[in-house]
């Protein structure tokens, strides 16, 4: 198995020790604990293991030892320690109030937390440690890492694979059993943190809705559709996907409005933060010779893997699609700085061809039309 260096690695070690929490959150198995695992094993990391506290709140045990801890039990708990490490941290309760006085009475030790889910992790954090941590998103492995550990040839060769089968660690990492390890991700275990809060009483309705998300990725979603298709209300479908959106599985594209008179307001599309998930869902990780959604795979993969970049690479940017009730479209809009880019995605480059609907150009400044295909997408990426 190759150990892949997270593009965080760096970005946290810099962080270290300046008064402040690192929060790590993203979805189940996408790396965090490994994450920080291999931030302790860095040579540039120079505290000795006897004074790091490891603390797994998936051990009943271990999350104890911080649940309603006062600063006395801190104190014998800490003690000499000079990093502590909560991992799996919304599994604690009134955790945001224990870590706080962790930060606020230990300042030599360095607070590294990860959790899972942030409808959890969030709501029991942002108060408690409000001006007192750095948090970061980690999601599964970006073209960027990959070409940083293993070149170009490799960033070519598993494209297909990625595609298909995504880019969760453990998956990409067992070439031999990518099927069955993607097939037991995709299963509850993703969102099961979101099932185990109350409210949420229906599990098959969830995976109606998740399969119907993926078949719809690239196009328009309808809530009242949606709600037609799992036999649900507008309410509910609304909920859940706020919540799915919230465990890190899918995200939201809203729609670029501002001027134009039939442009799509509160359309949105939704897509899936990886290929593998989505495919999974639908129950089809047939190579790409044999699809028929190439281009959506293509889409998707693409959309999400310029959001990993530009976390990774600190760009601040709005990101949409834009349409209009007459079909003209454009796939994906960012916009920076008062700028906006243009993006098309075309799976086959001799259709690479493109140009933007007239009334878009004429309404708005666009300082780039850029089309996406196999034989460019890395120079967006890297």
């Amino acid at each position: 198995m190759t150990l892949i260096k997270r593009q965080l690695q760096d970005v946290i070690l810099k962080r270290m020790f300046q008064g402040k929490a690192i929060v790590l959150i993203g979805a189940r198995q996408v790396g965090k604990s490994t994450l920080f695992q291999q931030i302790i094993n860095d040579e540039a990391f120079s505290i000795p293991h006897d004074q790091i506290l490891m603390i797994y709140c998936d051990d009943p045990e271990m999350r104890n030892l911080l649940e309603n801890a006062n600063l006395s039990d801190l104190q014998q708990l800490i003690a000499n320690k000079r990093m502590v490490i909560v991992d799996e941290a919304q599994r604690i309760n009134g955790v945001g109030i224990t870590l706080k006085l962790i930060t606020d009475h230990f300042p030599h030790v360095q607070l590294l937390v990860t959790g899972s889910s942030s409808f959890l992790l969030q709501g029991k954090l942002n108060e408690p440690l409000t001006g007192r941590k750095f948090e970061y998103h980690l999601y599964p492995f970006s073209t960027q890492e990959l070409m940083n550990n293993g070149g170009l040839i490799q960033v070519k060769q598993t494209l297909e694979s990625r595609l298909i089968y995504g880019s969760y660690p453990d998956v990409f990492n067992h070439k031999e059993s990518m099927r069955d390890i993607l097939m037991n991700l995709s299963g509850s275990y993703l969102y099961q943190d979101l099932l185990s809060m109350e409210g949420i009483r229906k599990p098959a309705l969830l995976e109606k809705l998740l399969q119907a998300l993926a078949l719809q990725v690239g196009s328009e979603v309808s809530f009242n559709e949606l709600a037609q298709i799992t036999g649900s209300d507008n309410k509910t479908v609304e909920k859940y996907i706020d919540l799915l959106e919230k465990c890190y599985i899918i995200f939201r594209l809203p729609a670029f409005s501002r001027n134009i008179r039939n442009e799509l307001k509160r359309s949105k599309k939704i897509y899936f933060y990886d290929n593998g998930i989505r495919n999974a869902l639908i129950q089809n990780l047939n190579p790409l010779h044999l699809r028929q959604d190439v281009g959506a795979l293509w889409e998707n993969f693409f959309i999400s893997e310029r959001k990993k970049y530009s976390h990774y690479n600190g760009r601040y940017v709005n990101a949409y699609f834009w349409r209009t009730t007459s079909q003209q479209e454009i796939d994906y809009i960012e916009e920076a700085d008062g700028t906006l880019t243009a993006f098309e995605m075309k799976w086959n480059p001799k259709r690479a061809k493109v140009s933007l609907p007239k009334v878009f150009i004429e309404t708005y400044h666009v300082s780039r039309v850029e089309v996406i295909t196999p034989e460019n997408y890395l120079s967006y990426l890297i």
